[in-house]
């Protein structure tokens, strides 16, 4: 019996990886004989950078940057297993939890880290890049980042703005001498899972400004300072953002990455799964095993079971779901390739003590599904 384990991360708990060797060991325990391949998985948030090294056989780097309130800090990118490709999650250089929640300000705070992280990937080679958004604590449209990376922001004096959403109106003049000409030969994609415009009611800021800590002043500002940047942007690149859907994801950060980097948005669970190859595993196995923390309705909206059981769909492999957690509503997810969805919980227990015993409860959870498999092929 050939089967495929391809989970995310039970976050707090264990890595992609590590889950999925869990998962692995109980199946083998139920069943030595069976054929199990562990492809660890992410959807481009939290976790993405790890997973992608673990499976490609990576490298992780340490790097210090600027974080949102323009402190340095210790942070980290990764080098796939090809040595051309640059893994990045912005949440590790600009992201929300970084800061205090008394600090957020997204009139203050910048994407500056996420260019600086950018730029070390460009020192250490790659030409290709994978971008995490998620998570981010900022609303300067990408401005932070540009700086980094050589872009001249200039306000009527001539000088360059300071950092932050509430420095966007104060540009007249957007100038790209000093962009770095190794950007030319690189191609980013973006794992974003949002469809929100850069302005407007629906845009960056009204929609996600609330949680990094704008007040509904704040928030009407942010919009027209974004409004009157992407106007800028639209005269000097020749590129309208505005509506776009999805570049108003990470404050704005996806419309510069668009306009500027030429980069391309997509799911994150569909780069995941590119990058680990993980369709052509599912055509061979006759059942895959996935999983992550909590399992709900919540989980259709692209979260990486969801895009695992969509590939096993297309070639009708049942697929099991292992959850820390089973919520409201996954009665949907029947519909979309999932067979079915178990908690791994055995007793009343804590999240800390839960968390503590992820890795035990998935590899016995594990080791019962096989148990009913080998029982069931044993009666034929």
């Amino acid at each position: 019996m050939n089967i495929v384990v391809a989970p995310d991360s039970f976050k707090g708990s264990l890595t992609a990886l590590e889950a999925g060797n869990a998962i692995k060991e109980g199946l083998l325990r139920g069943d030595p004989d069976c054929e199990v391949k562990v492809i660890p998985m992410a959807d481009g948030g939290e976790g993405t950078l790890q997973c992608l090294i673990d499976a490609t056989g990576g490298r992780l780097i340490k790097y210090h940057v600027t974080n949102p309130l323009g402190k340095k800090i210790e942070s980290a990118f990764g080098i796939l297993g090809d040595g051309n490709t640059c893994v990045i999650e912005m949440a590790k250089s600009s992201g929300l939890y970084l800061i205090n929640k008394d600090e957020r300000n997204p009139m203050k705070t910048t994407t500056y880290g996420f260019g600086e992280l950018i730029k070390a990937g460009l020192d250490h080679g790659c030409r290709h890049f994978i971008l995490g958004i998620g998570g981010s604590a900022t609303n300067d449209a990408g401005a932070g980042m540009l700086q980094a990376l050589g872009v001249d922001l200039l306000d009527e004096n001539g000088r360059q703005v300071g950092f932050g959403g509430g420095e966007l109106g104060k540009i007249r003049e957007i100038r790209l001498d000093h962009l770095d000409p190794r950007l030319a030969e690189c191609s980013f994609i973006i794992a974003c899972d949002v469809d929100n415009p850069f302005v407007g009611p629906h845009g960056a800021s009204y929609v996600f400004g609330p949680q990094k800590g704008a007040t509904p002043e704040m928030i009407k500002e942010l919009d027209q300072n974004l409004t009157h940047f992407a106007n800028l942007i639209e005269s000097t690149c020749k590129i309208r953002i505005h509506e776009v859907p999805g570049s108003g994801a990470a404050g704005g950060l996806a419309g510069a990455l668009l306009a500027f980097l030429h980069g391309k948005l997509e799911s994150g669970v569909k780069i995941v799964s590119a990058v680990t190859q993980l369709e052509k595993a599912i055509q061979d196995a006759d059942l895959v095993i996935t999983g992550e923390g909590q399992i709900d309705f919540q989980t259709a909206r692209g979260k990486t079971p969801y895009g695992v059981a969509s590939i096993a769909k297309r070639y009708n492999i049942p697929v099991i779901a292992l959850a820390g957690s089973v919520g409201e509503g996954i009665e949907q997810l029947y519909q979309h390739g999932f067979t079915a969805v178990f908690s791994i919980l055995t007793q009343p227990m804590s999240l800390e003590m839960a968390m503590k015993q992820t890795s035990k409860l998935l590899a016995l959870s594990a080791e019962q599904i096989m148990r009913i498999y080998k029982f069931k092929e044993g009666s034929k």
